[in-house]
């Protein structure tokens, strides 16, 4: 056994026992003859490749084949919440506080958070005309942006957005990249077209004196948004049940994480607090408590349904995947 077919073995412990028993040496096989002659290590494809079969083998023999359909749709609303959070905070940041409040700004902006929300307003104009591998790519760069922005905002010494801010919009950015291979038309229209009505609405509520900087008013929509986000994936898991769909489901199953951290300010400082008074302290106990609640949810589903529904393939069952018997 040689340096790379090794690796290969290594890999395939994505898969579950039984199905690597029944067929890990085909697999492998099929890598090894596929591979250059010279090559030592799997290459990233193929390791993805096992990563993604192995995965679907687990949730298949979990029961929950339909997990990863619910995932991509979470991923397009999403996509769709963070891109409405940008177009907000976009027009924010153009209109920083009076020079009298004494507030600091970075020249005609309120921070280095316009660098970040700009690159997040392309991303949503990429996902309506480019192939998904390079919305991905800018989906990536929008999320390095904005993870810069605190290490950025020492260097320079400049303002940037609160944590609060930042924290929801990379969460919902990572689960973003979960979108569809193929996304129909109106998939990859529908990020643009919540970014110009955020644009829109944000102008409008501009008139009403409703926004001035990250900590006024307008951070209280952030729990809000939470709220309405939950509510959309209600609706939409309740229209698809009844259809026998499952993919709802899971899907608010899995939005309860980035609604759980668009409300972070809310759930550290309880109603009635100005999040200026909120610590430090209370939004990182808030945070961590969403970051392990949220994922403990989904995976508390996951075994309960594969409790409901044991998928055990008995000697002489065909296989799942290529319809060959054991």
């Amino acid at each position: 056994m040689n340096d790379l077919e090794r690796r290969y073995l290594r890999l395939l412990h994505a898969y579950p026992a039984d199905y690597r028993r029944a067929r890990g040496a085909e697999i492998v096989g099929t890598y090894l003859d596929l591979a250059d002659p010279d090559r030592r290590w799997p290459s990233p494809a193929d390791a993805a490749d096992l990563l993604r079969g192995g995965l679907r083998q687990r949730l298949r023999a979990a029961g929950v084949t339909d997990l990863i359909p619910g995932v991509r749709l979470a991923a397009l609303l999403a996509l769709v919440t963070a891109s409405v959070l940008a177009g907000v905070w976009s027009v924010a940041e153009l209109h920083p506080p009076p020079v009298e409040w004494g507030v600091p700004h970075l020249g005609p902006f309120v921070s280095l958070g316009v660098v970040a929300w700009a690159a997040w307003l392309l991303t949503a104009a990429v996902i309506a005309v480019a192939p998904i591998r390079v919305a991905r790519w800018a989906i990536t760069l929008a999320l390095l942006l904005t993870l810069a922005l605190p290490p950025m905002a020492v260097a320079l010494d400049a303002p940037r957005p609160p944590l609060f801010v930042l924290l929801p919009q990379v969460v919902l950015g990572l689960l973003g990249l979960a979108l569809p291979d193929r996304p129909s038309r109106a998939i990859r229209l529908a990020p643009l077209l919540s970014v110009l009505l955020a644009l829109a609405a944000a102008e409008f509520l501009l008139g009403l004196d409703h926004i001035d900087c990250y900590c006024g008013p307008t951070s209280a929509f952030l729990p809000t948004a939470g709220g309405l986000l939950l509510v959309v994936g209600a609706l939409l898991a309740t229209g698809l049940a009844i259809g026998g769909d499952a993919r709802g489901g899971w899907a608010l199953v899995t939005l309860l994480t980035p609604a759980g951290f668009l409300a972070v300010p809310a759930l550290a400082g309880g109603t009635g607090w100005i999040y200026n008074a909120v610590t430090f302290t209370q939004l990182a106990g808030s945070a961590v408590a969403v970051a392990l609640a949220g994922p403990a949810v989904l995976l508390l589903a996951i075994l309960v349904r594969a409790r409901r529904n044991p998928t055990t393939r008995h000697p002489g069952q065909p296989c799942p995947t290529c319809g060959t018997r054991a």
